[in-house]
């Protein structure tokens, strides 16, 4: 009896493990189609291939707009949602502050290409946008809020994918793009000088920032590496603590961007934003299977920008972040 009892028990198991085997290969083919596999065979962390920006032809082709490579490897492609009038507590938020959408592609070792990014949509686009998404087989890893009080509603979608074929996840994001208003790319131009003093904002900060299209702008790199499925994520990735400053006159500016988080570090941040007057607007996750876990913090307030830049750098001691090069 005890020998029959032992010999069913054989049975069930390794009927499940042919059950569990069946299941995993019978996935249908799309933009992500090599992610399980990548989780499976890789062993070893790898960083990202350095690329050029011909490297990546395919993928801005796709798109239809031209990225830039940065930190030698990453290419990034933004979309500014310039059809978007957002009002937030009386400020009229510009793309670069909190309203442009972006992807990031990097290519590793073991021929897969990881593209992640953050899509800013209305709340009439977000069914739509969903439901792309997930036809096109492109995962979608958080749905939230990047600011306060807004007029008209807008949502913040983030999306992981990898694959063999780059263009092929460029042209599946194109279809989920499609689905929005996102208007096409504008001709280059200079940006004008910001009315801000920047070089006491800098001095504030302990960091050098940047005019983007007249937000000035910092990014802060995590000291710790971060992994995701044994691929290293750079900063370039969205894996970054940014600072942007609209300037609204008289010294002010409206500041918002995201503090990248461990555990550990979250209250220290959000005391320290606070202490400073600066308002927390959301606490979430961005992705899913990352290493350390990584929880990211959204702020808002409008005032001086030197204090603002005081108060910000008072949070940033409490990160464990360097400026990004």
């Amino acid at each position: 009896m005890t020998n029959v009892k032992s010999t069913l028990r054989l049975i069930a198991a390794t009927g499940a493990v042919l059950l569990v085997g069946a299941c995993g290969a019978a996935g249908g083919e799309n933009a992500g189609e090599s992610r399980s596999t990548s989780r499976a065979e890789a062993h070893d962390t790898q960083q990202p291939l350095p690329t050029s920006p011909q490297d990546w032809s395919g993928v801005a082709e796709a798109l239809g707009r031209e990225g830039k490579v940065m930190g030698g490897a990453v290419y990034r492609v933004s979309f500014p949602r310039r059809d978007l009038k957002v009002t937030s507590h009386g400020v009229q938020v510009k793309p670069g502050l909190a309203l442009s959408s972006y992807a990031a592609f990097a290519r590793y070792g073991d021929g897969t290409t990881t593209a992640m990014g953050d899509l800013v949509v209305t709340e009439d686009e977000l069914p739509k946008v969903t439901d792309a998404l997930q036809k096109a087989g492109i995962d979608q890893t958080a749905v939230h809020k990047h600011l306060l009080a807004q007029d008209p509603q807008v949502w913040w979608t983030h999306f992981h994918a990898e694959g063999k074929n780059a263009r092929k996840i460029a042209t599946a994001l194109k279809t989920v793009l499609d689905t929005t208003n996102t208007p096409p790319p504008a001709k280059p131009s200079t940006p004008g000088p910001i009315d801000l003093d920047t070089a006491a904002i800098d001095k504030s900060l302990g960091a050098k920032g940047t005019n983007d299209g007249g937000i000035y702008k910092f990014t802060f790199a995590r000291t710790n590496t971060v992994t995701m499925d044994d691929k290293v994520l750079t900063p370039a990735l969205g894996v970054n603590t940014s600072i942007n400053f609209q300037p609204t006159g008289g010294g002010k500016a409206a500041i918002n961007g995201d503090f990248t988080m461990t555990a550990d570090e979250i209250q220290n941040v959000i005391k320290a934003l606070r202490a400073g007057g600066i308002d927390i607007v959301e606490l979430h996750s961005h992705t899913l299977t990352e290493n350390p876990r990584l929880f990211y913090m959204h702020f808002w307030a409008n005032d001086d920008a030197v204090k603002l830049a005081r108060a910000l750098r008072h949070a940033v001691d409490q990160n464990h972040v360097t400026p990004a090069s």
